[in-house]
């Protein structure tokens, strides 16, 4: 069974947002349901600072033994910060998807946004848990 921590926004197609200490700033990732479907993380391709991306919109890629994926960003907004320690560990999102494995931080454009992502609750009826 996989984490699931309360308090946090989740999407179907298994990304997470976790609210920062900065209003409307996020951390963005994938949740540990997605890196236990991928397998073993070897490279993420992250965006610069400063980009912009809109709801659901490729934001990188994320390269796994098995498979590369997209990762898309769950709601519009800008990147304000990248986690470089990334580039060096990527198995950080294996070993602690929501703590050190967070991939980007996100000031969201649309608030209202928000409010079509699951919670904790509706994330584990999606994935049948």
């Amino acid at each position: 069974m996989s984490q699931i921590p309360e308090g946090l926004l989740y999407t179907e197609e298994h990304e997470y947002l976790k609210p920062s200490d900065e209003e409307g700033v996020y951390f963005v990732g994938v949740t540990d349901y997605a890196q236990g479907e991928l397998g073993d993380v070897v490279y993420v391709e992250l965006p610069e600072v400063g980009a912009r991306f809109g709801k659901m919109e490729p934001f990188g890629t994320i390269e796994a033994v098995k498979a590369v994926s997209d990762l898309f960003c769950p709601v519009s907004g800008e990147v304000v910060e990248v986690n470089t320690a990334l580039d060096d560990d990527p198995s950080l999102v294996n070993s602690d998807p929501y703590g050190e494995g967070w991939m980007i931080k996100l000031r969201v454009d649309e608030p209202a946004e928000l409010d079509d992502l699951l919670d904790a609750t509706a994330y584990r009826a999606h994935l049948g848990e």
